[in-house]
């Protein structure tokens, strides 16, 4: 990293902190944020610098072409602390690197890792007293980019503004969730941006998703266009096990590159699981749940970490699952083990976890 970068971080705080009217207990995800934020400009081809200042609106021209072509992209991390108070962050590196993948998909400037991840840890050093001790605990983070050249001209920015907020956070979900399969709308396309962390893919989400949440289920799992293959949920990639064997899809243009996902798939081979990656049909899922062999469907992503679906819909017929042991359920197995080795209450073979 380069030093003299950080070295030139302006740090501006907060007259008080509003960290004593906080209600850690009943957090609701991603609606209050900490007393900080970091703030970084592209301009004339280059970053500038760092600053961490107070977290605050931000001011943009109405012709700022996020609002006319949505380039704007984002991440989700957490942070965790152990009962020591040393504070470590999951796979920074990977986050990292979609980010930029993100960025280049959509046209937008590379962010460097100095200012990106160094650029992080200060940001967390000044806000260590919101990141909270105990499992189910965590910090999570939200780094995104957008462009803020004004002009209504379609074409590419050349100004853009990268920005990191944090949230203390609890679970995503809480229990169990309902799920349609999709069987009209989609996701992504090939060659499309779905594998971009990129809001538009959120947005276009939204509909069919409130039209699932008005028929009482919590997300859609999304097929590919002709609807025949499973891909992946509203905010997570899904696994599907059929007996004793895990399924999940393989990444491609309409599929993010979970981390949550790979440190599952990873974690899963290590405990000695029969993981499967390659495109699961839905017809196979339907054979599975009408024949008995479909025991667990679970999401997996940074917010819920891992999520249990009891049931699921398509074409308006519903499907619930087996009722499962907890012992015996890979989705509670998988997360056990992840969200120990997040909270460094278990050991780390892989070096995913990263101090501050």
């Amino acid at each position: 990293m380069d030093s003299n970068i950080l070295n030139n971080l302006k740090l501006t705080k907060v007259a008080a902190s509003k960290i004593d009217t906080f209600d850690f207990e009943n957090v609701k995800f991603g609606e209050k944020f900490t007393d900080h934020m970091l703030v970084c400009e592209y301009k004339n081809g280059e970053w500038g610098t760092l600053e961490i200042k107070p977290y605050a609106p931000i001011t943009l021209d109405p012709s700022a072409r996020v609002f006319h072509y949505g380039q704007a992209i984002f991440e989700g991390m957490k942070a965790y602390k152990e009962d020591n108070n040393d504070i470590w962050m999951f796979r920074p590196d990977q986050n990292f690197e979609r980010f930029n993948k993100s960025a280049i998909r959509l046209a937008m400037p590379a962010i460097d890792e100095t200012r990106f991840i160094g650029g992080l840890r200060e940001l967390i050093k000044v806000e260590k007293e919101w990141v909270r001790k105990g499992l189910g605990n965590s910090l999570y983070i939200r780094p995104f980019m957008i462009a803020t050249e004004s002009g209504v001209i379609a074409s590419p920015s050349n100004e853009f503004l990268f920005c990191i907020l944090l949230s203390p956070a609890k679970s995503y979900y809480a229990g169990k969730i309902k799920v349609q399969i999709a069987d009209y709308y989609s996701r992504a396309a090939n060659g499309g941006i779905g594998a971009a962390k990129a809001a538009g893919n959120y947005s276009a989400q939204f509909y069919p998703t409130k039209l699932a949440q008005e028929a009482g289920f919590n997300q859609v799992i999304w097929t590919d266009s002709n609807h025949t293959h499973l891909e992946e949920a509203g905010t997570m990639n899904v696994f599907f096990r059929i007996n004793d064997t895990l399924f999940t899809a393989p990444t491609s243009d309409r599929i993010l590159d979970g981390v949550t996902r790979k440190s599952l798939i990873q974690l899963g081979e290590s405990l000695g699981y029969d993981i499967k990656i390659e495109p699961v049909q839905v017809d196979t899922i339907l054979n599975s749940a009408k024949n008995g062999t479909l025991k667990e469907i679970f999401g997996a992503g940074t917010a819920a970490v891992v999520n249990q679906i009891e049931g699921f819909s398509y074409k308006d017929q519903y499907y619930q699952l087996p009722e499962m042991a907890d012992e015996g359920s890979y989705a509670l197995q998988l997360k056990n083990a992840l969200t120990k080795l997040q909270n460094k209450l278990a050991d780390d073979p892989f070096n995913w976890t990263v101090k501050i």
